[in-house]
C-alpha cells in the first residue's frame, strides 16, 4: 500500500496524528530529501516519545529523478507500507507525489492520502480576499516571453490566484505587477506557521516600499481577483517594443489586458 504523508510547513505541531502513526509504522519511506524526512523522524521520538519501527528504508525521491524510478516500479514493491513524504507540505503540490498515484491507480494498487498542512490554503485563508473561487500557479516561467504569458494569466483569470516565488525573484514578480497592475491588491504570507511568519497586504508599490531589499524567506503570493480578459499571444512587453507613441501602445495594452486606456497611458508616461 502506499500512502501520501503531508509534513509541516513550518511548526512541527501541525503534524497530525495520522501523519504520525503512518510515517513509524511505514516499512519503506519515499522522501523528497531522506535527511529531512530522518529529522523529522528524529524530532518526532524526541518531542512525542513516538516508536517507529526498527527497520526502515529510506529512498530518496525527488522531481529529478521521479519519472526514472517510477517506470522502473513493479506492483510487489506496494506489498509492504510505502510511504511518500515531502519535505515540508502536500505531497504532488509543486512537489513529487502525482506520478506515484497514477502509477497505484493504473495497476491496482492500494492507496490513501492523509490531509495535512499545506501553504496555499494557509495563505488563500489569511489573505482575506472574499472572492471564494481560487487558482493556483505554483511557480511561474523564470523569464521569457512564457513567464510574461503566465503572470497574465495570472492578474486577468477572474479569480483569486495564489503563486509560489523564491526570495530571488520576489523582487522581479512584484516589479513586474507593479508595470502591469499597479492598482492590484496582493496578499504576501512570508515563512508560514514558522517564526518569523509575516504578512503583508496592499499594491506592489507599497510591498515594494515595505519590504525594501529583504525578500529573504519562503513566499506565497496572492493575487486578488481582476478582470477577465482574452490572453493574447502578444504581451505588453512586445507592445512596449514596437516604435509607437505612448498613447496608440496604451489602447493596444487595454485591448489585451482590459486595463483602462487612461490609466495605462499615464502609467506609460511613468515608465
Amino acid at each position: 500500500m502506499l500512502t501520501l504523508v503531508p509534513t509541516p510547513i513550518g511548526n512541527i505541531g501541525d503534524i497530525s496524528l495520522r501523519a504520525i502513526e503512518a510515517l513509524s509504522q511505514a516499512d519503506t519511506l519515499l522522501c523528497e530529501d531522506t535527511r529531512v524526512t530522518k529529522k523529522l523522524i528524529h524530532i518526532l521520538k524526541e518531542r512525542y516519545q513516538t516508536v517507529f519501527k526498527e527497520e526502515q528504508t529510506f529512498i530518496s525521491l525527488h522531481s529529478h529523478n521521479e519519472d526514472a524510478f517510477v517506470a522502473k516500479l513493479e506492483p510487489s514493491f506496494f506489498d509492504t507500507n510505502v510511504v511518500y513524504a515531502s519535505d515540508a507540505g502536500m505531497p504532488g503540490v509543486s512537489d513529487p507525489g502525482q506520478a506515484l498515484v497514477s502509477y497505484c491507480i493504473n495497476n491496482n494498487v492500494k492507496y490513501d492520502i492523509l490531509p495535512g498542512a499545506n501553504a496555499i490554503l494557509t495563505a488563500f485563508v489569511a489573505s482575506g480576499f472574499i472572492e471564494t473561487q481560487m487558482l493556483f500557479f505554483g511557480f511561474l516561467d523564470h523569464k521569457g516571453s512564457s513567464r510574461e504569458q503566465g503572470l497574465q494569466q495570472a492578474l486577468h483569470n477572474g479569480y483569486t490566484t495564489v503563486l509560489y516565488e523564491s526570495p530571488h525573484r520576489l523582487q522581479k514578480l512584484l516589479l513586474e505587477i507593479e508595470v502591469s497592475e499597479p492598482q492590484r491588491e496582493l496578499f504576501l504570507a512570508k515563512e508560514l506557521t514558522k517564526k518569523y511568519q509575516k504578512y503583508f497586504r496592499g499594491t506592489a508599490t507599497q510591498a515594494l516600499a515595505e519590504l525594501k531589499d529583504n525578500f529573504r524567506g519562503e513566499w506565497v503570493v496572492v493575487i486578488r481577483a481582476g478582470d477577465t480578459h482574452t490572453l493574447s499571444a502578444i504581451s505588453q512587453n512586445d507592445i512596449l517594443a514596437l516604435d509607437l507613441p505612448k498613447k496608440a501602445q496604451a489602447k493596444l495594452i487595454s485591448k489585451i489586458t482590459g486595463e483602462n486606456t487612461k490609466a495605462c497611458y499615464q502609467r506609460l508616461l511613468t515608465l
